[in-house]
């Protein structure tokens, strides 16, 4: 083999290499089940709303905005 293919796959080794100690680290690091706090919770529904469903449109209701 010539020494340019040599390099190249020597460099995709330490690349895959790389990728999949990352991949292992991250998901090692990672919380099982992250856990908020009462006052993160309560922010984090003001910022973004519950997770209740919307109540259906009623038959001939159009969907506009309030403003």
């Amino acid at each position: 083999m010539s020494r340019p293919v040599l390099i190249v796959m020597a460099l995709v080794m330490v690349a895959a290499a790389a990728s999949g100690a990352s991949f292992y680290l991250v998901q090692v690091n990672a919380p099982a089940t992250p856990e908020m706090s009462e006052e993160q919770r309560i922010t984090r529904e003001k910022f973004f709303g519950t997770a209740k469903e919307l109540p259906p449109i009623e038959k001939g209701q159009e969907m506009r905005p309030r403003w």
